[in-house]
């Protein structure tokens, strides 16, 4: 496997077995939530900036792909279980699905499709983060935050 370089990543992936109901009880669609993700120790960790986009991506057997969108918010801290990243992210008012970004030729070959099982955190070049924003819902912006710098990056 090669190293990322910096300009490699344009979103990163933040997996979870959980729906984001079971991350945070009440999570509305629109709704922003400042949350702590686990991530494992890798040089990718030295990758990862404030301001840089991510996405809650959901595995399993129930509504897998893109839940939620945001951002990286802060630096990565180690805590007592292993290293967190703190994001803001916005739960989108449907999930993109794991199929639709498998039948997509710019999409199939991201690394959360190839390797799901692989470790946090995952990430997308620019072409898939493309069309991960371009399958959004109709009428659905992708979140910003001008604290964080302008989106996409």
């Amino acid at each position: 496997m090669t190293r990322l370089g910096p300009g490699e990543v344009a979103c990163w992936v933040l997996k979870s077995t959980r729906p984001p109901d079971e991350i945070v009880p009440g999570w509305a669609a629109g709704a922003v939530r400042e949350l702590t993700r686990c991530v494992r120790h890798s040089y990718r960790l030295e990758l990862m900036r404030p301001g840089q986009p991510c996405l809650l991506w959901v595995s399993g057997r129930t509504a897998p792909g893109v839940h939620a969108l945001g951002a990286i918010s802060g630096a990565v801290e180690e805590h007592g279980d292993g290293p967190v990243v703190p994001v803001r992210l916005t739960r989108l008012p449907s999930p993109v699905p794991r199929a639709d970004l498998l039948a997509d030729p710019d999409a199939r070959d991201a690394e959360v499709l190839r390797m799901p099982a692989g470790s946090n955190p995952s990430w997308l070049s620019a072409g898939q983060f493309a069309v991960v924003l371009a399958a959004l819902s109709e009428g659905v912006a992708p979140p910003r935050d001008d604290a964080l710098g302008p989106w996409p990056p």
